[in-house]
């Protein structure tokens, strides 16, 4: 894949039906298995929900960048601001379409944005560790893990499905503690009243 046969621009309202679907066939379910990049056997349920992509969307600190070949949606990816940190997630290539450099090249244009528009003093991102090949992945790019395994979760109207999907994190080699948000106040009140 040659990066000139891409596009990259930021993700609109009009996108979100397109990102959701991609996301979702790139990591859960059958479409999954047609590439490398799947959940199918380790999660179950949704992987996003439209609510969180337009919130994506509209938020200031985030950028949802999709990636576009001969017109159409291809890959997807999140740079979000978290403190002094960027943060990159949800990077996501059609199941038919991985292991050709898409990836490569989403992330590639996602650190020069973290650059250009001065997102953090480092790039940080979660992988589960049941995923050693994605590891191994974003190793061969530079990226280092951490050895974080305790997590917090943000849980509000869906807290029962994202509970019952992530259980206690131990299937992931984490434990994770569920904080209630009842409505969207933002990250700095999940920090506040996670201490």
């Amino acid at each position: 894949m040659r990066h000139s046969e891409l596009r990259f621009r930021l993700a609109t309202r009009a996108d979100a039906p397109q990102i959701l679907s991609l996301v979702h066939n790139a990591y859960r379910g059958d479409p999954s298995r047609v590439g490398w990049t799947t959940e199918a056997d380790l999660l179950d349920g949704q992987r996003t929900d439209p609510e969180e992509i337009d919130a994506l969307i509209d938020d200031d600190d985030a950028q949802l960048i999709v990636a576009e070949q001969a017109g159409e949606l291809v890959a997807n990816v999140l740079l979000r601001r978290e403190g002094d940190a960027a943060y990159v997630g949800m990077l996501a290539v059609r199941p038919e379409l991985q292991a050709q450099g898409i990836a490569r090249a989403l992330l590639e244009e996602v650190e020069r944005r973290a650059i250009e528009h001065g997102v953090g003093s480092r790039i940080e991102m979660t992988v589960i560790a049941q995923r050693p090949e994605l590891i191994a992945w974003y190793g061969r790019r530079g990226y280092h893990a951490t050895g974080i395994t305790e997590l917090g979760v943000i849980v509000g109207d869906t807290r029962d499905e994202v509970m019952a999907d992530l259980g206690d994190g131990s299937q992931f080699g984490a434990r994770i503690t569920f904080i209630p948000q009842d409505e969207p106040l933002g990250l700095a009140h999940c920090v506040l009243i996670a201490r």
